[in-house]
């Protein structure tokens, strides 16, 4: 399976959060202080990724996240907007290389690459089911 033409290079993504309690490193058991949690900030550069391209994909196929490499390198307080930027920046066969950018209302908050390849559905829950029978 060739990707749609449409996934090239400059090929962009947004996803957006208010961060509330429910998003912060006590409530999701990643540290003690109540500011933004690195999971949750890595959900949404996520979220970003697949706003990019999932809806370019064809009936029966989605991406999965495969490699991700971020840092998190400022903190964000309850209350305040943050945003993910991803940016196509290559594209190999089914495989989609992304870099990825956070900012909250103030200030750039994290970065990094990820990449996902796209999959026929059927097929990967198939492979997955093949797993829980060699058990």
């Amino acid at each position: 399976m060739s990707l749609p033409s449409e996934i090239t290079p400059g090929l962009a993504g947004l996803a957006e959060l208010l961060v509330a309690d429910e998003h912060t490193a006590p409530r999701v058991g990643s540290g003690r202080v109540a500011v933004l949690a690195t999971p949750v900030m890595i959900n949404l550069i996520e979220a970003a990724s697949l706003a990019a391209i999932e809806h370019l994909l064809p009936e029966g196929y989605q991406s999965l996240g495969t490699v991700l490499n971020v840092r998190h390198i400022a903190a964000t307080p309850v209350g305040m907007k943050v945003r993910a930027r991803v940016e196509v920046v290559k594209v190999e066969g089914r495989n989609v290389f992304f870099a990825a950018e956070c900012k909250d209302e103030k200030e750039l908050i994290g970065d990094g690459r990820l990449e996902r390849v796209v999959v026929n559905v059927a097929k990967f829950a198939q492979r997955v089911q093949r797993k829980l029978e060699k058990t």
